[in-house]
């Protein structure tokens, strides 16, 4: 059992280009942070008495909890599950909450990894994208985290983002640079329908950036984290040496995980579950003894298709050998007819580990390149 994840699902105001599951009633953050602790209790079978390496708490904005709702989630998990001496305790922030008290008070409890949703150094994208914090405030919540104790500082960036041009896009990744996160992810941006940035598309009010503009901004980012010495260890993840999110790492290398909260999903090596997306529906069931959890049991055509979604994305790759022992001589022969026809067209090389893994060219075509190895 790799970590616990606990989802926050609470915000300020909804950001343009959101489509996770959120809501910005905060009178419900006390009744919550209890169903919360008790879903924790009821829960504690589902790790199988294994030592927990991570907590994650993401959202949402979990830096709108207050200190005594952190304490107490903290204190359930510390009291019905087994801890490792070292976790990683990440908390996902928004830059306005990351104030003097606020770090300090992060520090206290035990967080040791903060992820900072920043997105842009432009003022100007950042209130298009909805985002309520400027690029100065980012820099001082960054500082504010550093004069705390923190040394494991994330930094998530979007690029693509409509209206940006490759100058722009360079002095984001400048300004980031220049911080020295331990980490930064960044993602393009996409349309995800029904939200506000979506709606602007189609209304002809923003235009979306070209393939091309795409490919440019994605190999600027490689180039720049390269160069100032960042490992890129999956194809939207950026660290420093011994800095890789152990949490999210755990995703990508099928270790199973509890996840809490409303709309926060589980995964046991041979299931998938998953809270209802609802605070109020949520808080009823567990005050009622029952989590409101649906699961979903994989079969073995489903784990070997998850494996390839995420496994591929990582630069320790897929290893073949694995692969054969767990799924199979079937599946193991469609991988490898699969990775020939990738090896030859330059997208996949095999490691001298024998694991497969994209190359730089097969980065740019990931999902092209992973959709090759699906089982159907």
């Amino acid at each position: 059992m790799a970590g616990i994840y606990i989802h926050i699902p609470f915000c300020k105001q909804r950001c343009r280009y959101c489509a996770f599951y959120s809501t910005t009633l905060h009178s419900m953050h006390s009744s919550y942070t209890a169903a919360l602790c008790r879903e924790l209790q009821l829960r504690k079978e589902y790790a199988g008495g294994e030592l927990i390496e991570t907590i994650y708490f993401g959202g949402g904005t979990p830096s709108l909890l207050t200190e005594e709702h952190l304490a107490s989630i903290l204190k359930s998990i510390h009291h019905n599950y087994r801890i490792a001496p070292e976790p990683e305790i990440t908390i996902e922030c928004n830059p306005d909450d990351l104030t003097p008290a606020y770090t300090a008070m992060l520090a206290r409890q035990g967080f040791n990894r903060i992820s900072m949703g920043v997105q842009s150094f432009s003022d100007e994208l950042l209130q298009k994208l909805g985002r309520r914090h400027t690029a100065e405030g980012a820099r001082q919540a960054v500082s504010n985290a550093r004069a705390a104790g923190f040394r494991n500082i994330s930094i998530d960036l979007m690029f693509a983002l409509p209206g940006s041009t490759p100058e722009q896009w360079a002095a984001d990744l400048q300004s980031a640079i220049a911080l020295h996160p331990e980490h930064l992810s960044a993602y393009n941006l996409t349309y995800e329908e029904g939200t506000p940035l979506y709606h602007a598309l189609q209304r002809g009010d923003i235009t979306e950036l070209s393939e091309e503009e795409n490919i440019t901004q994605f190999n600027m980012l490689i180039e720049a984290m390269k160069e100032a010495g960042y490992r890129h260890y999956e194809i939207s993840n950026f660290a420093l040496p011994g800095h890789e999110s152990r949490h999210n790492s755990s995703y990508w290398h099928d270790i199973p995980y509890i996840g809490c909260g409303a709309g926060a999903h589980s995964y046991d090596g041979t299931s998938r579950g998953w809270n209802i997306a609802d605070v109020a529906q949520y808080i009823k069931g567990i005050n009622s003894g029952n989590t409101v959890f649906e699961v979903e049991q994989l079969t073995t055509e489903e784990r070997y298709n998850d494996a390839m979604l995420t496994r591929l994305r990582t630069a320790d790759g897929l290893p073949t050998l694995w692969v054969k022992e767990k799924f199979g001589n079937t599946l193991y022969n469609y991988m490898m007819k699969a990775a020939r026809k990738e090896i030859a067209a330059g997208n996949l090389q095999e490691r001298p580990d024998g694991n497969l893994a994209l190359t730089p060219k097969g980065i740019f075509v990931s999902d092209a390149v992973i959709r090759e190895f699906i089982y159907v």
